[in-house]
């Protein structure tokens, strides 16, 4: 799963930066909305209070927040469909898409031509999600043995330390009862997210691939509809952030 979790920090980074400008507020909104479809309360609804989670933590504004969440009640508004596109990147690595939609005949093609321009090809539907386990994902400060215990104690199934930190992956059901528990412990969660955890890792070692697969996922990330990625590829920071 580090391949993974390296890839969380990488899209945190970078939405770090593009939230100064605002550009995540649109994807974020999406995300609320989506979310709201069961139930506007987010103390009844846990996916609703995650999506707010984390656009609090993008500095969204509270009154974007709210707005996201009405959406759901205004009937003259476009309904938003939820849709997971998946593909094949350069190396043959394997990536998800999750879109939030009110038109799947723009969003489609889209997401189509960012593969087909950066080396890629858009999949079949079950292709490549079958590589992939759905999971929850808790990152919480600091790491160590304490950390494990209690990690381990609140239900979760894996543990793995990161830069001084510790990412915590649960049964997508179990992540709001084991970030709950996380939380009664002491521990400082950062983030909470159901994702999908790849069964096996790409090594990409070559500098000209790893810029081909960047290049596609930025082109992903800049399509509004698009609400995350999941990869199964793992590229060294060097190559990052060359």
């Amino acid at each position: 799963m580090s391949g993974h979790s390296k890839w969380s920090t990488i899209k945190r980074q970078k939405g770090a930066k593009d939230a100064a400008r605002g550009a995540v507020f649109t994807k974020l909104g999406n995300m609320i909305a989506m979310a709201a479809r069961s139930g506007t309360d987010p103390e009844t609804n846990f996916t609703l209070r995650l999506a707010i989670d984390k656009a609090k933590a993008a500095n969204m504004p509270s009154a974007n927040i709210q707005r996201a969440i009405d959406r759901i009640k205004d009937k003259s508004a476009a309904q938003l469909n939820e849709v997971l596109y998946e593909g094949y990147g350069p190396g043959g690595t394997a990536i998800l898409v999750e879109c939030a939609t009110d038109n799947t005949n723009r969003t489609y093609p889209e997401v189509r031509l960012a593969f087909s321009k950066h080396g890629g090809n858009i999949a079949e539907k079950g292709s490549v999600v079958f590589q992939f386990d759905h999971k929850g994902m808790i990152r919480v400060k600091g790491s160590g043995d304490d950390i494990l215990l209690v990690a381990l104690d609140a239900g979760a199934e894996d543990v793995q330390d990161e830069d001084g930190e510790s990412v915590i992956y649960t049964v997508n059901t179990d992540l709001a009862k084991v970030r709950d528990a996380l939380r009664e412990g002491g521990l400082e969660v950062l983030e909470a997210e159901l994702t999908y955890v790849p069964n096996n890792t790409v090594e990409v070692s070559d500098a000209a691939t790893a810029g081909k697969i960047l290049r596609l996922m930025d082109a992903l990330d800049d399509i509004d509809d698009v609400t995350n990625t999941h990869v199964n590829f793992d590229i060294p920071e060097a190559l990052v952030e060359a």
